[in-house]
C-alpha cells in the first residue's frame, strides 16, 4: 500500500523541468567523468567486460541510493561517482602496476571506511582534522598529474585535441553547463570524419556484472584506499553537503554517507569504487530551475537514478565506443573537465596564510609522480603536508611567549 501510494505521488509530483533536470545530470554527470572512469579500469589492466561491469556497478550503487533516499524522504539526494577518485587510482595504477583485483581489496577498505565514518557521525569531526588546504591541494595535485597526461595528446593528434581545447574555451564563455557535451562531440566528430574511429561492430548487449575477487596489497592500500577515502570525503562530500544545505534541504547527511559506503561494499566486487554525494550535477536537481516547489524537485533525482541505471546496462557498447574513439580522445575529455576541479582546489589551497606553505608541499609532492616502496604520490604528498603543519605546530610551541611591556 505504501508502495502504492508513493508511485502515486511521484506521478503527482511529476513536471517537465524536473525529468529535464534528471536527464541534463545524467548528460554533463557521464560525458564529464565517464573517460576518467574508463582511464582507471583500463589502467588496471581491465578488458571490456571488466569496464562495462565497472560502469554498471557505479551506476547500480548510484542509483540505488538516489531511489532509495529520495522516493523516502522526497528530498533530491543526489549521488555520483568520485571522479577525483577515479583520477587516484589511474595514476596509482599506472605508477605502481596494481592490478584490479588489489585495487577491489582496497575499494572494500574505502568503502568500510565511508560507512564507519557516516554510522558514527565522524564525518564533521574526520574532515575538521584534516585541513581544507592541504585536502585541496592532494586534490588539485592528483586531478593535475592526470591532466597533464590528456592535453600531452597533442603530441600525437594534435588537430584532434587542440580543436577541443578551442570548442571548450568558446563553449565555456556562452554555455557553459554543456562545455564538456560539446566538445566530447567535436571530438568524435574528428575522430570519426578522419577515420580515426569506426563504431562498427560495437557490442549493445547488456552488460553483465564481471566478479573479481579481492586480493589484499599494503601498498594499494596506501597509494589508493587511503587517498581516494580523503579525495572523496573532503573534494566531493563536503562540496556535496555544501550544495543540499544552499539549497535549503535538512538532509540527514550521514545517513547518505552510510548507505554510500553500504552499497559500495557489493559493488566493489565488480570493479566498482566508492560513490559519494554529487556537487556539480547536484545543483541540477537541487535549484529552482528543476522546479519552484522545492518538495517536488526529487522527480527530477528519480529520474537522474533510472536514466543511470539505463546508460549503465549499456555499458560494453560505451567501452567499445571510448577504445574505438582513442585513448587521445578519452585522455583530453577527461582534462578539461578537470579544469573547473583543479581552479577551485589550487585556490582553495592557497587561500588560507597559515597553511599555505603545507599545501603547496603537499600540491608538489603529490604532482611529481613520485612512487616510493610502491607507494603513490598522493600518501607522500599528503605526508609531507602534514609533516610541515606538524614542524609548524611545534616550532609555535616552542617559541617563548612574547614579553609584556
Amino acid at each position: 500500500m505504501d508502495l502504492r501510494v508513493k508511485q502515486v505521488r511521484l506521478l503527482r509530483d511529476a513536471s517537465m523541468s524536473a525529468v529535464v533536470a534528471g536527464l541534463v545530470a545524467v548528460l554533463v554527470g557521464y560525458t564529464s567523468s565517464v573517460a576518467l572512469i574508463f582511464s582507471a579500469a583500463r589502467a588496471l589492466g581491465g578488458n571490456d567486460r571488466q569496464v562495462a561491469s565497472t560502469l554498471l556497478g557505479l551506476c547500480v550503487a548510484m542509483a540505488t541510493v538516489m531511489l532509495v533516499l529520495s522516493l523516502r524522504w522526497r528530498q533530491p539526494v543526489m549521488i555520483a561517482w568520485s571522479t577525483p577518485g577515479a583520477a587516484v587510482i589511474a595514476t596509482a595504477a599506472t605508477a605502481s602496476g596494481f592490478r584490479l583485483k588489489q585495487a577491489i581489496g582496497a575499494y572494500l577498505v574505502c568503502a568500510i571506511a565511508i560507512l564507519i565514518v557516516g554510522v558514527t557521525g565522524w564525518f564533521g569531526v574526520l574532515m575538521r582534522r584534516i585541513p581544507g588546504a592541504v585536502a585541496a591541494a592532494l586534490l588539485a595535485g592528483v586531478l593535475a598529474r592526470f591532466a597533464m597526461d590528456g592535453f600531452g595528446g597533442a603530441a600525437s593528434r594534435p588537430l584532434l585535441v587542440i580543436s577541443m581545447l578551442v570548442t571548450y574555451v568558446l563553449s565555456r564563455q556562452f554555455v557553459p553547463r554543456y562545455a564538456i557535451v560539446l566538445t566530447t562531440a567535436v571530438g568524435i566528430v574528428i575522430a570519426v570524419v578522419r577515420g580515426n574511429a569506426s563504431v562498427r561492430g560495437l557490442d549493445w548487449s547488456i552488460a553483465r556484472p564481471v566478479f573479481t575477487s579481492p586480493s589484499w596489497s599494503v601498498a594499494a592500500m596506501v597509494s589508493i584506499a587511503v587517498p581516494v577515502f580523503v579525495v572523496t570525503m573532503a573534494g566531493q562530500n563536503l562540496p556535496g553537503v555544501a550544495a543540499i544545505r544552499s539549497a535549503g534541504y535538512d538532509t540527514d547527511v550521514n545517513k547518505v554517507i552510510s548507505f554510500t559506503g553500504l552499497v559500495s561494499i557489493p559493488t566493489a566486487f565488480v570493479g566498482a569504487f566508492t560513490v559519494n554525494l554529487a556537487a556539480i550535477t547536484a545543483a541540477i536537481c537541487l535549484g529552482p530551475e528543476a522546479h519552484p516547489d522545492r518538495e517536488r524537485r526529487y522527480v527530477g533525482t528519480v529520474i537522474c537514478a533510472l536514466t543511470y541505471l539505463v546508460v549503465g546496462l549499456f555499458g560494453a557498447a560505451v567501452a567499445g565506443l571510448l577504445t574505438a574513439l582513442g585513448q587521445e580522445l578519452v585522455h583530453a575529455v577527461a582534462a578539461l573537465a578537470l579544469i573547473g576541479t583543479i581552479s577551485a582546489s589550487l585556490t582553495t589551497a592557497v587561500a588560507d596564510e597559515h597553511n599555505r606553505e603545507a599545501a603547496v608541499v603537499t600540491f608538489l609532492v603529490t604532482l611529481s609522480g613520485v612512487t616510493l616502496v610502491k607507494v603513490g604520490s598522493a600518501f607522500w604528498g599528503a605526508a609531507a603536508g602534514l609533516l610541515v603543519l606538524l614542524a609548524v605546530a611545534v616550532r609555535a610551541r616552542l617559541r617563548p611567549p612574547a614579553a609584556k611591556p
